[in-house]
């Protein structure tokens, strides 16, 4: 794991950047989305590094989920476009790319699902350690 993550990191710096959203999250996102496997699946039939779910692939025109630049550049526009529908509450951005906007809107803030609600707490805690352990390599 930490090999493949090593060789994303330049990659995710590059399209988190792009599309304005921190990539310390995005890294964040991908762990706890597939633990930085490319070739992921989830029983929901939810794929690759950002699983991404067949009816969000095709709205997004993603044409190889596998591959893990198409994969990560349609998730990261997908998580930018969830910050920018939630006023930039990331928060919400989070628990709607989880559980769904329509859950989200219907809740009117994060659901009472618990693994949503898991799901929010753990990506935003790896958000702090990433961002801590890239500052620390920044700096050597």
């Amino acid at each position: 794991m930490k090999e493949r993550r090593r060789r994303l990191w330049p990659l995710v710096q590059e399209v988190a950047t792009r599309y304005g959203l921190d990539p310390a999250l995005v890294m964040a996102v991908v762990e706890t989305e597939s633990r930085f496997h490319p070739l992921a699946l989830s029983p929901k039939g939810a794929v690759g590094l950002m699983q991404i779910r067949p009816a969000t692939a095709r709205h997004l025109g993603l044409d190889k989920p596998f591959d893990p630049l198409k994969n990560l550049e349609a998730g990261v526009k997908y998580l930018a476009w969830l910050k920018e529908r939630f006023g930039g509450d990331i928060r919400l951005a989070l628990a709607a790319y989880n559980a769904g906007p329509g859950r989200v809107l219907a809740a009117g803030g994060i659901p009472p699902i618990p693994q949503t609600q898991r799901y929010v707490v753990r990506v935003l805690k790896r958000t702090e350690y990433y961002r801590w352990r890239f500052q620390a390599l920044a700096r050597r």
